[in-house]
């Protein structure tokens, strides 16, 4: 995915001030615009304003065609949270950025600060209920609830979307977020080696970690951020300097993003391999978030339920002191993407729904997935290709969060069967359904058969 222009330029972009971001140097008798753009390959809700947009080339062809004399190159730069993508912004050296939606307010609120101020120009993925984030602890722990979490370490990133799923979950389950447990501030990376070392009791984290580590084995859900049934989503945000001096370059960029989102939504699992192979991650928890009913809905208007939600989330980290007031109506900017829509397209892209929730099963070597009408349906497929399968997915019950079918709890109610991503959300269930009982995922594709 890195092509060589694309390397060189970004070593000479450490030694060359004419390549700084933004910056217009003489081209014989045009001129040459670098355009910098920061973003989290492994944070796979932003693939369409990243990872899978540099791979598909789409911006760099965007600004080859706007024809207007001037030479454009790109400076992809990665990062693993938002937070050094807005120091990097605030230095003016990041004109385009996408991080989740308790960082873009931290990012709105430096830009100010610093004079350097940002704006909010469009959407990559979001789910309406929070199921983005998750918290959760090592395969053979003791702890069942929201509750166990007093007095316990739980690693998250501070600031981020995930902190403020921690935080929340832990105001609803009568836990003082700031004294209740042992907050380790850490990298994702970092917490997810602490939680598998036993050093921490619990990860609340962004996609794809929770996923990655359900996957793999060294971790079970806790707590779904769907249960809060708030939306949460990560978002573009652009330097407020860049955008007035280069319009139309913001604008091929969320052309370019409109682009990667189409793609991802006709070609599902070919999205989530170009973003396995450029991540490292395994395509099986790429596609448990970005595929056809994955927990993430890909779409760049700016809706107004997630701008509603992004003012709530404010209270939270005016709490935490990681923020003073944020205006968010000025933070946010639709001009540019409603321009590289067109009208009509804005006005469908607002007026869209998630795709509904589905059970989905992924064949070896299949182009395409299986979807099915109900888990029970997948588990009798399941049954019968087991040595065939890639993967399979299950919507929760009572959230709709996607989740791998092997490593949900099922609950057996008459002759159907449900899974949850938590143990706590089925001993709920099953204490509000006379005769339902929990049961393994062994016993549960025997059952199907």
């Amino acid at each position: 995915m890195r092509h060589k222009a694309i390397a060189a330029l970004t070593t000479a972009a450490l030694v060359l001030p004419l390549t700084a971001c933004g910056a217009d140097t003489a081209a014989g008798d045009g001129s040459t615009v670098t355009v910098t753009v920061g973003y989290q390959s492994k944070t796979i809700n932003t693939v369409t304003a990243g990872t899978l947009l540099r791979s598909l080339g789409s911006f760099e062809k965007q600004l080859d065609a706007l024809g207007d004399g001037t030479t454009y190159k790109v400076n992809w730069q990665d990062y693993a949270t938002g937070a050094p993508i807005t120091a990097q912004m605030t230095a003016g050296k990041i004109d385009i950025g996408s991080m989740g939606d308790f960082p873009l307010l931290i990012n709105a609120a430096r830009g100010k600060q610093l004079g350097r101020p940002t704006h909010l120009v469009s959407v990559t993925g979001y789910n309406l209920r929070g199921g983005l984030n998750t918290i959760v602890t090592a395969p053979d722990s003791k702890l069942r609830s929201l509750s166990d979490l007093r007095g316990k370490k739980v690693s998250t990133s501070v600031g981020s979307a995930a902190d403020g799923t921690l935080v929340r979950a832990l105001q609803r389950a009568g836990i003082d977020p700031d004294k209740g447990i042992q907050k380790l501030n850490q990298q994702p990376a970092v917490g997810a080696s602490a939680l598998t070392a036993g050093s921490a009791d619990a990860l609340s984290q962004f996609v794809a970690w929770p996923g990655l580590l359900a996957y793999q084995g060294k971790a079970k859900a806790l707590y779904d951020g769907a249960e809060l049934n708030l939306p949460t989503f990560h978002g573009v945000t652009a330097r407020e300097d860049f955008a007035k001096k280069h319009p139309a370059v913001l604008e091929a960029f969320l052309k370019a993003q409109s682009e990667a989102t189409d793609y991802l939504h006709d070609h599902p699992v070919a999205a989530a391999e170009k973003v396995a192979k450029a991540t490292g991650l395994p395509a099986e928890v790429v596609y448990l978030y970005n595929g056809a009913h994955g927990t993430a809905t890909f779409g760049p208007a700016l809706q107004p339920r997630l701008v509603s939600a992004l003012k709530k989330d404010v209270a939270i980290l005016k709490s935490a002191k990681l923020v003073g007031d944020v205006d968010v109506d000025a933070f946010v900017d639709d001009r540019y993407v409603k321009r590289a829509l067109g009208p009509a397209a804005y006005a469908d892209q607002l007026a869209a729904a998630p795709p509904p929730a589905a059970s989905e099963a992924w064949p070896e070597g299949a182009a395409t997935t299986r979807a099915f009408d109900s888990p029970t349906a997948l588990l009798r497929y399941v049954a019968a290709h087991r040595s065939t399968l890639r993967a399979a997915y299950v919507p929760d019950t009572t959230t709709g969060t996607l989740w791998f079918a092997d490593r949900s709890v099922w609950v057996a109610d008459g002759d159907e069967l449900h899974p949850f991503v938590t143990q706590a959300a089925a001993r709920k269930y099953v204490a509000a359904h006379r005769g339902a009982r929990t049961l393994s995922y062994a016993a549960a594709l025997a059952r199907a058969s």
